[in-house]
């Protein structure tokens, strides 16, 4: 069916890219008015000249190379993909551009066809979220190093801690003030600024509360009430100190900081290990089991198991009830290691098992428990690291089993 000239020119005339045309010389044929309006020429000014004139000095002359030889090898292409283009306006100054190019031929001539698209509103996006980013980062391993040294200077972190909640709630009402203006920025700002309105208010106020009450029992046979305070000081600056390695955690997997480094170790050493950090952080009368069936050596990043199982562990630790078990089984066939968690906590319903993995997302059945929603969604990221997979089973109030399985990097020495 033969297309109306009318709807072409209609095309040419309303897009809102730039559309330029040039010929087998290099000059440009024609240019609809997106692409005057983004460049500040009009059709007469720029009309029989060089597509060079669009280029910015600096890559002038490589610029020409590329063009002759996309010229002897024209082939549809889009331009802009892993590396910045600019665009020289008709001042002189440059803008950010993405390019995509096509070709045909009339009457023995070669004409080519770009599609240009201003993105300097992206840029400046990106700009503020890297900035952003930045900011945050910056934040959370202030706040790391300053948790360090609270167990020496409970009195002296206490003012830190006050002004550090002060600033805190400062750059809140920034970061919402920013919400409200750009709804559109990226799901981590978003994530943050939640949880810096839930969970790190709480925590905070604990220390300071405790720290203050503390003063107020000097005499030696009010010993358990400092006591008292003291476990709750430490208790928050544990759950503040989680969410910080959250954070980290995926800053680092986010920038691709983090690799993986197979090595050989012993899988039953390794296991007993972990389970003795967990010494002490118990619920009342919850037992942790191990059940190894995996002997011998595995050749993986142990780093990165520990990290997964630390994070599982600590799950099922904090999701179930007192006097409840929780199990560790660990077997090896095929050169895969598998490692289960298995606990008698509160479940996970089958819509939320849906989200499960998706960063911040909490179930519905704990809203009421700490957490930052990263947990999940981390160890899904380290698994990805490894090659590794991930299952789930959960029923509410019935419990969940979590099995991670570990194929051989085999690159170990």
């Amino acid at each position: 069916m033969q297309v109306d000239p009318t709807h072409l020119t209609a095309l040419f005339e309303n897009a809102t890219e730039g559309i330029i045309l040039t010929n087998s010389a290099g000059k440009i044929v024609l240019i609809n008015p997106a692409g005057q309006r983004m460049f500040g020429y009009s059709a007469e000014e720029i009309i029989g000249k060089p597509i060079e004139t669009l280029v910015p000095l600096k890559v002038k002359h490589d610029h020409v190379k590329l063009r002759e030889h996309f010229y002897d090898h024209p082939q549809n292409r889009v331009m802009g993909h892993g590396r910045d283009l600019f665009g020289r306006r008709r001042d002189n100054s440059e803008l950010p551009v993405e390019v995509s190019l096509g070709f045909y031929n009339k009457n023995g001539e070669l004409f080519v066809i770009a599609f240009v698209v201003d993105i300097t509103t992206r840029k400046n996006i990106e700009t503020n979220l890297l900035a952003q980013k930045k900011e945050l980062g910056t934040l959370a391993m202030a706040m790391q190093r300053l948790n360090a040294e609270l167990e020496a200077k409970v009195e002296e972190r206490t003012l830190i801690l006050k002004e550090a909640l002060e600033k805190l709630e400062e750059s809140q009402k920034e970061l919402n003030d920013a919400l409200e203006k750009e709804k559109q920025l990226s799901e981590l700002k978003s994530g943050f600024v939640s949880l810096a309105s839930h969970e790190f208010r709480t925590p905070l106020s604990t220390i300071l509360s405790s720290a203050s009450l503390i003063s107020r029992y000097p005499e030696r046979g009010e010993q358990d009430k400092r006591e008292k305070h003291v476990k709750r000081i430490k208790d928050s600056v544990r759950h503040l100190n989680n969410i910080l390695e959250d954070f980290l955690s995926l800053g680092k997997l986010d920038d691709g900081k983090i690799q993986a480094h197979p090595e050989m170790f012993l899988v039953d050493e390794f296991l007993k290990q972990v389970l003795d950090e967990f010494s002490g952080t118990e619920q009342p009368g919850q037992q942790l089991l191990l059940e190894n069936y995996a002997t011998g050596s595995f050749c993986s990043d142990k780093r990165i198991i520990r990290n997964i199982l630390i994070n599982l562990v600590g799950n099922a630790i904090k999701f179930s009830g007192d006097n409840s078990k929780i199990k560790i089984v660990a077997s090896y066939a095929k050169e895969t290691l598998s490692l289960s968690v298995e606990d008698e906590g509160i479940g996970i319903s089958q819509a939320d098992q849906e989200h499960l993995f998706t960063s911040f997302f909490r179930g519905k059945n704990a809203a009421n428990i700490e957490g930052t929603g990263l947990g999940l969604h981390i160890v899904k990221r380290y698994l990805d690291l490894l090659n590794g997979t991930l299952t789930l089973k959960s029923e509410l109030n019935e419990g969940t089993i979590i099995t991670c399985t570990f194929p051989s990097l085999g690159s170990c020495l």
